[in-house]
């Protein structure tokens, strides 16, 4: 191959790596935990903390669970002020999910401060949960996706088995 071809060929390519990211960062922000993030920070002027090396723990936690969670994402808004209206919240998380999420929970106190959403969809052998939690002045948004028979047995080899040595304790 001619270095005159060579030298163009790897300039467009690489202009390619760089944009293609991009543009599928821009797009995917529209909807999907991004969306309702950015939806978030918009609406309440505050700034999401993302979770460093996030990807590492999603890896963790798929190995330690042989695949039982994987895409885990998390945003937390720490000094989150103001009035939240729930209908409004609700309404703006349903939006920017998207198709497929259903809502599963939805609680709300009396004045606002505390709120609850948790929203679900059927994602193959996996289930998609997503869960936005406020308390007080902290907002915490995850995304995860789970395998409930192999969550069920990981969790099984740590989890205390009633019963078992009951009788003596009774004795």
């Amino acid at each position: 191959m001619s270095r005159h071809f060579f030298v163009p060929l790897s300039s467009a390519l690489l202009c390619v790596l760089l944009i293609v990211p991009w543009i599928v960062r821009a797009s995917s922000a529209e909807g999907g935990f991004d969306g309702v993030v950015d939806s978030i920070e918009t609406r309440y002027h505050v700034h999401a903390m993302r979770i460093p090396f996030l990807g590492l723990v999603s890896f963790a936690a798929g190995a330690a669970t042989q695949g039982g969670v994987a895409g885990v994402h998390v945003a937390t808004f720490e000094h989150f002020s103001g009035p939240v209206d729930g209908e409004e919240l609700n309404r703006m998380v349903e939006e920017k999910l998207g198709q497929g999420w259903e809502r599963m929970i939805r609680e709300t106190s009396r004045h606002g401060g505390e709120q609850t959403l948790i929203f679900s969809r059927p994602e193959g052998q996996h289930m998609g949960l997503f869960i936005l939690d406020l308390d007080g002045h902290e907002l915490d948004v995850v995304q995860v996706s789970v395998d409930p028979d192999r969550l069920n047995e990981a969790i099984g080899k740590y989890g205390h088995h009633h019963g078992e040595g009951d009788a003596h304790e009774s004795d």
